[in-house]
């Protein structure tokens, strides 16, 4: 089975779907309401997972009840995880989140890893093939990223947003996968990957650079298509065990792009398994 390691957020998200996004001021009556581990690297893990990968998810929970959900849900799916704050009392991040039923559109309300301090981790990386760090906790990113490096295991970064620790963590990355809005510099970083909605994802490696289109499908819930498309990406990488050179990025990034396309097409944080597994 092909291993991905991630490390990075877990949060509890609290997801209600919402015939509009409210005004300030206003209340709304939801037609669904549904919990699930949520967060970049736990959304992506489920997606290797759903894959058929073997997913092992270092992050930070602890004991609270909602940590207990959490850690419930992502074992139901497929993913080992490895709780680097085993101890806390606290509860673990959570998400407010309303989805649009008209267009699957989503608003986002998180504390993320805020106050949450992890010393000095000492990662095991296993049997990975690739490893994916999110930068949420940034000393654990730091210490999965230089080990991978050490034994020649590309790490892939998702860089949705700048964060601090990116100036000491990109030099260590393979593959920067990034959002439109990203604002870093990336110069060094052999691969680098631009996404952009339903756009085509913009690729970079090698002197070489092009584009590859994003499937059109009716949406339905756009809420974690990103991690999704990063697990998908990390587990494409994975199967290859190398960095994917420019021959092979479209093909890989055709592979990300289906698996993302399934996602948004699925009301809910896990109705779309099914058909990606088929």
């Amino acid at each position: 089975m092909t291993a991905v390691l991630l490390a990075g957020l877990c949060t509890v998200d609290l997801i209600q779907r919402v015939p509009e996004l409210p005004d300030a001021g206003e209340k709304s009556q939801s037609s669904a309401v549904e919990m699930a581990a949520g967060g970049p690297a736990s959304n992506a893990a489920v997606t290797v997972a759903a894959l058929g990968g073997e997913a092992r998810l270092l992050t930070a929970l602890g004991t609270h009840p909602l940590a207990i959900l959490a850690r419930d849900d992502l074992t139901a799916h497929g993913v080992e995880l490895v709780d680097f704050t085993p101890e806390r009392v606290d509860p673990p991040p959570v998400s407010a989140v309303a989805v649009r039923e008209s267009d699957g559109e989503r608003v986002v309300i998180s504390h993320n890893a805020a106050g949450i301090d992890l010393d000095e981790p000492a990662p095991e990386l296993g049997e990975a093939r690739a490893v994916l760090v999110d930068g949420h906790h940034p000393e654990l990113a730091l210490a999965v990223a230089g080990a991978a490096r050490a034994r020649g295991i590309p790490v892939i970064v998702d860089a949705g947003s700048w964060r601090p620790v990116f100036e000491e963590l990109l030099p260590l990355v393979d593959v920067c996968a990034c959002s439109a809005s990203f604002a870093g510099e990336t110069d060094g970083v052999p691969v680098v990957l631009r996404t952009s909605g339903a756009r085509p994802v913009r690729w970079w490696a090698g002197g070489r650079k092009g584009e590859v289109p994003v499937p059109v499908v009716p949406v339905r819930d756009t809420l974690g298509a990103g991690d999704v498309w990063h697990g998908a990406l990390a587990f494409a990488i994975a199967k290859l065990g190398r960095v994917p050179g420019a021959g092979e990025l479209p093909a890989v990034l055709v592979e990300a792009n289906r698996v993302a396309s399934i996602r948004v097409g699925h009301s809910g944080a896990r109705s779309w398994f099914t058909e990606v597994r088929e």
